[in-house]
């Protein structure tokens, strides 16, 4: 991406290049207005391009293509079922409706190369809904709307940091652009706030989500919150703000995220004692403060069958083939790599193996075991606990109108993904469901542009 100034007017400013802000400038170009995007960072993707690029979607051609039965209130109550509270349940239900026509508009309009998964469904969904890349990177999705912006000849100005709303008569009319030192000024008719979330800014984190504070923060670095800081001046309303996506099993020291599928699947995590600590069947979301309370590191068991099944993804055999997984005949020679105690681990294991046989209940309460008992050979991963995405920001309408506490507009902006309110319940990482931040993003982005479009044709005739 090239480095370049803006200094023409546009219909539709864009300020962010992930998938949100993609997504909303090809959905502007496409309803017959002009977009740019400007992304402070040197290339586009944000945390869209570190997730797995799955996109759930309920009632999608694709899931009746596959006999898959499913519909928007099924979603909705799925959401709710681990959210338990949101401070926008409208909001809840718009994403669950739209989601079919954003996937499927995804790959006839955009041209992403999403398949349904049908080999597992991940935490909080009851039927498989979730459209990713074959690969499992989001970094396919980002390349796919890349191309397509590129195919419309939509700018996409890398390098250009947005330093403040400019804002007449209670009206965000642009921003003031800072590339290389310079400053300018580019105005719009309207402007989509497509910026990441607020986890890579440690002070907002402990305002808003404290408890997951002290975990590493394993996210996009762009995510530093400034639709929290530029809402908070133009008096806008915020909903969901103490909701985060964690994740409770980042690989140690190599930073890729190990698939949750060895856990979802039958395998458990122990501590630095070799033993378990907690219900894994939380997700690799909710588990993450779990972890974090524990200690440092936690360690994840599973066995051949399992990997078989994550060997499917790309992410997961390259951190085994840098050793990142590691595998034995026994508990005892498994807990040598780490130095953890042999006889703990090997009486844990058994345990947990008698309540996934149905011998007993689980001691820790897990009901789900996928595929148990575990058998050898086994194979551990060392992990750590991390924060991802904040799932909070402010208020929008159902077409992505940023709104005040009293429900008014904020005229001109609109906001998705990680700058708007998500979907993940009102606090902590419980509510979070896979696929729940690609959803608000670009759900959320593409009806911005949509609405932006429109208002945009009714004010010009």
């Amino acid at each position: 991406m090239e480095r370049r100034e803006m200094a023409v007017d546009v219909d539709v400013l864009v300020i962010g290049a992930g998938a949100c802000g993609l997504a909303a400038a090809i959905a502007a170009h496409d309803a017959g207005v002009s977009a740019a995007i400007l992304e402070k960072m040197d290339r586009p993707g944000g945390n869209s391009s570190l997730s797995t690029g799955s996109v759930p979607a309920a009632n999608s051609r694709f899931q009746r293509e596959a006999g898959i039965k499913d519909d928007p209130e099924t979603y909705v109550r799925d959401l709710m079922g681990i959210a338990k509270e949101t401070d926008d349940i409208a909001l809840v239900r718009r994403m669950a409706e739209v989601s079919a026509e954003t996937v499927e508009w995804l790959v006839d309009d955009v041209g992403a190369r999403l398949k349904l998964v049908t080999a597992y469904k991940h935490i909080g969904h009851s039927v498989p809904r979730l459209h990713a890349p074959v690969s499992r990177r989001g970094q396919d999705l980002v390349d796919d709307l890349l191309a397509a912006a590129e195919r419309r000849e939509i700018p996409v100005a890398v390098g250009n940091a947005v330093r403040d709303l400019i804002v007449e008569d209670g009206a965000v009319v642009g921003a003031v652009v800072e590339n290389q030192g310079a400053r300018s000024e580019l105005r719009a008719r309207k402007v989509i706030l497509a910026v990441n979330g607020f986890a890579g800014n440690p002070e907002l984190v402990r305002r808003f989500c404290p408890e997951i504070a002290g975990a590493q923060y394993f996210g996009a670095l762009g995510s530093t919150g400034e639709a929290v800081i530029w809402g908070e001046k133009l008096g806008a309303g915020f909903a969901n703000m103490q909701a985060y996506q964690g994740y409770a099993a980042v690989a140690d020291p190599h930073g890729g995220l190990l698939s949750w599928t060895t856990i979802e699947k039958g395998g458990i995590l122990v501590g630095e004692d070799g033993r378990r600590f907690g219900d894994e069947s939380l997700g690799y979301s909710g588990y993450a403060r779990v972890v974090l309370e524990h200690g440092q590191r936690a360690y994840a068991i599973f066995d051949q069958k399992i990997f078989d099944i994550a060997a499917q993804e790309e992410e997961f055999l390259e951190l085994a083939n840098y050793g990142g997984v590691k595998k034995a005949e026994s508990p005892e020679a498994l807990a040598a790599f780490y130095g953890l105690d042999a006889d703990a681990l090997a009486a844990e294991i058994a345990a947990y193996n008698a309540a996934a046989s149905g011998s007993g209940a689980d001691a820790q309460g897990r009901k789900d075991f996928g595929l148990g008992p575990l058998q050898a050979p086994y194979f551990i991963a060392r992990v750590v606990p991390g924060l991802f995405h904040t799932q909070g920001g402010l208020r929008v309408d159902g077409d992505a109108h940023v709104l005040r506490p009293d429900g008014g507009r904020v005229p001109n902006l609109f906001a998705g993904g990680g700058a708007a309110a998500g979907i993940s319940g009102r606090a902590g990482a419980l509510g979070y469901a896979s696929g729940n931040g690609l959803l608000s993003a670009i759900a959320l982005g593409r009806l911005a542009a949509l609405a932006a479009a429109r208002e945009i044709q009714e004010e010009t005739r």
